[in-house]
């Protein structure tokens, strides 16, 4: 069985709206939470075996934040995360080798929030789930 991280991408900017969402940064709160996101994976001893990442800028720049934590940890840029579904991630998920014993995947909402929901559901209850129904959060790892 893997473990999965499951990070939605830091704050993005919606200062310009002539920028394509896929090109849109993360804005000055993001940058500040990455950092944070990176300082938490670094106290926490979250070392993943890989990490997949969506191609938009946004999560390329929370993965550049989090770097200093990953060390060498191998990186793949995933099309197929940009606006997937839950059952998309899904299936990019059970292509990864079994060598890989744990991923972090940066992505999006809603697929990341639902996939969230569907794998807590599955393996577990209390407080922490319940918000995660209610609301997945621009930096939240799960």
């Amino acid at each position: 069985m893997k473990c999965i991280y499951l990070l939605r991408h830091a704050k993005s900017s919606w200062d310009d709206p002539s920028v394509e969402d896929i090109h849109r940064s993360i804005n000055k709160r993001g940058q500040r939470a990455a950092k944070l996101m990176c300082d938490y994976f670094r106290d926490q001893g979250i070392h993943p075996a890989m990490v997949m990442c969506s191609p938009a800028t946004r999560t390329r720049q929370t993965l550049e934040a989090l770097k200093p934590s990953l060390r060498e940890t191998p990186v793949t840029i995933e099309p197929r995360v940009y606006e997937a579904t839950r059952q998309t991630l899904l299936a990019r998920l059970a292509e990864l080798p079994d060598s890989a014993g744990s991923v972090l995947l940066i992505g999006h909402n809603p697929g990341l929030e639902r996939l969230a929901t569907h794998l807590l559901d599955e393996a577990a209850e209390g407080p922490a789930v319940l918000r995660l129904h209610e609301k997945y959060p621009t930096g939240t790892l799960a």
